[in-house]
């Protein structure tokens, strides 16, 4: 029998599917593996904007994750959005007991532009989550945010200081020419750059789904080079596929 590898999906509910969970699980189960999942967040949210956020309690959240790793025990695991400091507190509390590759995916606003941070999530992220995985995937915004600095790449080797194994900057969100660069920074190491076409329309899930590939992949067992590699092929290839199924911004085909 072929046992695929789990991966522990962290995250908020979109209802179109186009990110958060969803995105998570159909990433993961096209890669190969086998999602499970805890969900943070139910969002009012159509492929436009998200309106409303309801965080589920910090103790529903502790049993769950209790409950479930009792049972499972996952390969590797992706954060997504998260619904404030008590449930950080919470999954720092448990994830480095996990002894998995962790890849984390700072959401703090959704693509409309709706503040998805009730307040202190970027600096409780930096310094209770960071430490404890193996790679951040902000896009430029994003990292400039978390680190406070403007310069995003400044802003990723800051991120790196707080003990994260690697930062992969992520660059569609301010593409200006038909190229898309994104950037994988990693201790003492040379930065790493990889160009991708920029694709016509404008994307919902995109970091979802990037974070959980590389999730999915380092759960394989490959390396993080390998891992990311892969993992933007398979992004970019959703998204080449995505479908309008909204008004607003596309959705990706999530394929093997």
């Amino acid at each position: 029998m072929h046992n695929r590898p789990v991966v522990l999906c962290i995250g908020g509910h979109d209802p179109t599917g186009g990110a958060g969970i969803q995105a998570d699980i159909e990433t993961v189960n096209a890669l190969d593996a086998r999602a499970v999942s805890l969900i943070t967040t139910l969002t009012a949210q159509d492929t436009r904007n998200a309106t409303a956020a309801w965080p589920v309690s910090a103790a529903a959240l502790a049993r769950q994750f209790d409950t479930l790793v009792d049972d499972i025990r996952p390969a590797a695991a992706k954060i997504g959005l998260l619904g404030g400091t008590d449930q950080i507190a919470v999954l720092a509390e448990r994830i480095e007991g996990l002894r998995c590759p962790v890849v984390i995916d700072p959401v703090l606003a959704a693509g409309g532009g709706f503040q998805l941070d009730p307040g202190g999530l970027g600096g409780a992220i930096c310094r209770q989550l960071l430490p404890l995985a193996a790679l951040a995937t902000p896009n430029r915004i994003e990292a400039r945010r978390l680190a406070a600095n403007d310069d995003a790449d400044a802003a990723a080797g800051m991120l790196l200081g707080h003990g994260v194994g690697a930062v992969l900057l992520t660059g569609a969100d301010e593409a200006n020419d038909a190229t898309v660069r994104n950037r994988l920074y990693r201790p003492g190491l040379p930065t790493r750059e990889y160009d991708w076409p920029l694709l016509p329309q404008r994307y919902h899930g995109s970091g979802c789904t990037l974070a959980s590939a590389c999730a999915a992949l380092l759960a394989r067992g490959m390396t993080l080079d390998a891992a990311v590699a892969e993992a933007q092929a398979f992004t970019w290839s959703a998204l080449e596929s995505a479908e309008p199924v909204g008004k607003g911004q596309w959705l990706p085909r999530r394929k093997a």
